[in-house]
């Protein structure tokens, strides 16, 4: 979790937004979390009954910083997408677990913030139609799985396909990628990808889920971008969303480079181009 000390550190140190502008996340409420999660499941969560086989799922021992921390992960998105609907854009710099299923977690996610944040955003009537644009090198299958019978939130994934999750759900629009593949064919896809969800969907929020994974440095990643790539996606991401009028809020996902540098710079030129593009 030291990326994330790592990319807020840097954040402040170089200015990118204001101190005022950089906010410790509410938790989420349990309320909230039903709203995607089976009352049962969030209870377990809170109280530590989760079995044996269930964390080992998720990969993490249970604490109760464990809950601390996921619940204002889920609050950060939460946040994020206030902040997207108001200012054009918005940040978690934290978030995108979307492994977390209604009624398990997995792959280091307890609960799904993108698909939390989008039902609490609905359920206050701030926003209806709402698409997850994931472009994680890891199928966001937790994501796909919550929104297969909800025709309100529309659910893109662009990822390695070889990669875990080896029995992959089906997304509303899924793009596999083969093993190594490199920046232009990776934007190619990805901008029809993009154009064919704002097309579809008809978005009034969209919630990024950028990830640092897809590097070709990247231990988990077995995808070939390099940093400017990266940077291009996230400036296609952004820029082809405000340009359509649609708010965007964006949560970090997954970066397990072995030097954490390399995830730090990943993650906060993804926040450099968001903050071009605030009103």
């Amino acid at each position: 979790m030291l990326k994330y000390a790592r990319l807020r550190e840097r954040v402040s140190q170089r200015g990118l937004v204001a101190e005022a502008d950089l906010r410790v996340p509410e938790a989420a409420t349990n309320e909230q979390l039903m709203l995607t999660h089976q009352p049962d499941y969030v209870r377990r969560v809170a109280e530590g009954e989760l079995t044996r086989q269930e964390v080992k799922r998720i990969g993490f021992p249970w604490s109760r910083g464990l809950v601390e921390r996921s619940r204002r992960s889920v609050g950060g998105t939460i946040a994020a997408c206030r902040s997207a609907l108001e200012c054009g854009v918005g940040g978690n710099l934290a978030g995108g677990t979307h492994h977390a299923f209604a009624d398990r977690g997995e792959g280091y996610c307890v609960f799904n913030d993108s698909i939390v944040a989008a039902r609490v955003m609905q359920a206050e009537g701030l926003a209806g139609r709402i698409a997850i644009v994931d472009c994680d090198v890891h199928q966001g299958n937790g994501t796909a799985a919550m929104t297969r019978e909800d025709s309100t939130i529309f659910s893109f994934s662009i990822h390695g396909e070889k990669n875990w999750p080896h029995r992959k759900e089906t997304s509303d629009l899924d793009i596999g990628l083969p093993d190594g593949t490199q920046d232009a064919e990776y934007l190619t896809a990805l901008r029809k990808g993009v154009d064919f969800t704002l097309s579809e969907s008809r978005p009034e929020l969209v919630i990024y889920v950028a990830g640092a994974d897809p590097y070709h440095a990247d231990s988990l990643g077995r995808l070939g971008l390099t940093k400017s790539g990266l940077a291009q996606r996230d400036r296609l991401v952004i820029e082809r969303c405000r340009n359509a009028g649609v708010p965007v809020a964006v949560c970090m996902a997954g970066g397990y480079s072995p030097d954490i540098d390399d995830i730090v710079d990943i993650h906060f030129s993804t926040l450099q181009t968001l903050r071009e593009f605030s009103d």
